[in-house]
């Protein structure tokens, strides 16, 4: 493991068209669009954009697929820009790069996504070279937003799986991250994933879906229960950490049986712009203190960091500034307590 470095990170590559609007309309009634821009989307494109933004000095390399036109265009020179390896996302001819429209209310800074698949849901097991990396570190996202990895497979149970047990096989640690999808196919997408996963990464509702445990009530999150289906998910197999995120903050339960939580940073309403990619900025913070070896409480801190600079931009990375600056905003905002 000592001669391996960086961050690989494999899945949905999207191009975000981000709206701002006055409010969110019920069917059939107008909003008001009051400003528009392009940006990135994706668990990869989003994780890899972030560390970069935040002066990740290691190898940064994405896994994936884009379609030959001016969207996929636009993602390679943005990595380019930021210094991340592309040789490994590919043209898939005859589909569109993926797409976005991201619809964020003005005065909550809540959204709201229209997906549009297109070359993501051609991405297989057979596209990730992991013979060719000597990445320290493989991320896969998001489970439940890639048709062909969340298919069935008769050895792993999925093919999502396989590809993460070779990711695994080849020196790599690996990590997941799953979509907030509003169905009931967590269990037979996520739970084969979970034996070849070190660092497991889940929002409250995915845990919810992921566990079938309530751990959300009326007055805020039960830690009790956060730590409860935690435990479920290392029995399942995670061989590290159960990380899960959540508006107050954060929590880790490791197999060792430590658990950790963090509270998020105190950022005003007034200061937020967007909620947009802020899981994959808690993410991108989290990850790149693993990768340095540090303590889960310093990757816990990173994450909310990160996440709390992501408020503060339209797009999933504008809000990213230098580490310094976010861990930062500790100082300048306070902590929440859970």
């Amino acid at each position: 493991m000592s001669a391996r470095t960086g961050i690989l990170a494999g899945g949905n590559w999207i191009v975000d068209r981000l709206k701002v609007i006055d409010t969110y309309p019920r069917e059939e009634t107008l909003a008001n669009i009051l400003s528009e821009s392009v940006g990135s989307g994706g668990s990869p494109f989003n994780l890899l954009v972030d560390l970069a933004k935040l002066g990740a000095d290691i190898p940064l390399a994405g896994i994936g697929l884009i379609g030959a036109d001016a969207a996929g265009d636009w993602i390679i020179g943005h990595c380019r820009a930021h210094g991340i390896d592309t040789r490994q996302v590919r043209v898939q001819p005859g589909v569109p790069t993926s797409y976005t429209d991201v619809m964020t209310v003005h005065a909550t800074g809540r959204r709201t996504f229209f997906h549009h698949r297109g070359a993501n849901a051609w991405l297989d097991n057979a596209h990730f070279d992991f013979a060719s990396s000597q990445a320290r570190h493989f991320h896969l996202g998001y489970l439940l937003l890639l048709d062909r990895l969340d298919q069935p497979d008769a050895m792993f149970g999925t093919v999502a799986a396989r590809t993460l047990a070779r990711a695994q096989a080849a020196g790599c640690t690996t990590s997941v991250d799953v979509v907030s999808e509003d169905s009931e196919r967590f269990v037979q997408v996520v739970w084969p994933a979970l034996p070849h996963v070190d660092y497991c990464l889940l929002n409250d509702l995915e845990l919810e879906r992921t566990t079938g445990l309530r751990i959300r009530r009326e007055n805020g999150i039960d830690v009790g229960a956060v730590q409860m289906a935690a435990q479920r998910l290392l029995e399942a197999g995670v061989r590290e950490w159960v990380v899960v995120h959540f508006p107050e903050g954060a929590a880790a339960l490791g197999r060792e049986g430590r658990f950790h939580l963090c509270g998020c940073l105190r950022v005003p309403p007034t200061q937020i712009v967007s909620t947009v990619g802020a899981g994959d900025a808690f993410a991108a913070g989290l990850l790149l203190a693993l990768h340095e070896s540090a303590p889960i409480e310093t990757a816990l801190k990173y994450g909310v960091c990160v996440a709390a600079s992501c408020l503060h931009g339209v797009g999933a990375s504008d809000g990213i500034g230098p580490l310094e600056e976010s861990l930062g905003l500790e100082a300048r905002f306070g902590v929440g307590s859970l």
